[in-house]
């Protein structure tokens, strides 16, 4: 039987094998991280094509599948679209206010139920409620704070009216997003979340920020590859050109 001091001397044995590509070294915090943020978002808004043709190529690398539309009014005929692909029949979704765009009307016409989240905190009762409803939907739509083109990351920020069972507990997520939320690299999001926590939060916003690259994988059980055991086994993201409306 092989002892833990042997055990972790054999894995002492073999990272000393390959030497690090980097000397890993703690970053330091920027000075005045939201002033910082407003220049990087100024000098990304002239790359931004560069920027989303790579995390279009890294989003599908990780099986995400990408669409693109032209304007905003175009969403609810794409969100359509993967309903029907998909048998979709029950939808829980940001309100619009938090999208961007009103999805609810048109696929409310379409004969698929759609549930949107509702702004305000609201009591245990209701709380429960709302949380078996989003279980038991076959898909779930959300915003995006931040798509990350190196990774194909999306990053959401829990809130109220933004739940993050929204694009946990549904089969599928899908997220609407436009050249607003666009970064480079991880580097670039530790100071977009340096710029969020510097000053007081608002007081809606919640305790989690999610990170997702693709679908729920898992690989515990006898190394067998499986999605969706622990969120989502499918993820789109849609990009809107024309950009989705602002509410601050």
């Amino acid at each position: 039987m092989t002892s833990k001091a042997e055990f972790l001397a054999r894995i002492r044995t073999e990272m000393a094998k390959t030497p690090g590509l980097f000397t890993a070294a703690p970053a330091e915090r920027p000075a005045q991280p939201r002033q910082r943020l407003d220049i990087l978002r100024r000098e990304l808004s002239e790359r931004w094509p560069q920027m989303l043709e790579r995390f279009r190529s890294e989003f599908e690398r990780v099986a995400g599948v990408f669409h693109r539309v032209p304007t905003a009014a175009e969403v609810p005929a794409a969100l359509e679209r993967i309903c029907r692909e998909r048998a979709v029949r029950r939808v829980v979704t940001w309100p619009a206010e938090k999208l961007g765009v009103a999805i609810a009307p048109a696929l409310g016409a379409a004969g698929i139920a759609v549930e949107s989240m509702p702004h305000a905190s609201v009591p245990d009762t209701e709380r429960d409620r709302l949380r078996g409803t989003i279980a038991a939907a076959d898909l779930g739509v959300t915003g995006a704070d931040l798509a990350v083109a190196e990774t194909g990351t999306l990053v959401l920020v829990s809130a109220a009216g933004r739940p993050r069972s929204t694009s946990l507990l549904p089969p599928c997520h899908v997220a609407i997003f436009d050249r607003a939320a666009l970064v480079e690299s991880l580097e670039q999001v530790g100071l977009a979340l340096e710029a969020w926590h510097d000053g007081p939060a608002p007081p809606e916003r919640g305790a989690v920020i999610n990170f997702i690259t693709g679908p729920s994988r898992t690989a515990d059980i006898e190394l067998t590859l499986t999605r969706g055991v622990h969120g989502p086994k499918e993820i789109h993201a849609i990009f809107v050109d024309g950009g989705l409306a602002r509410h601050d």
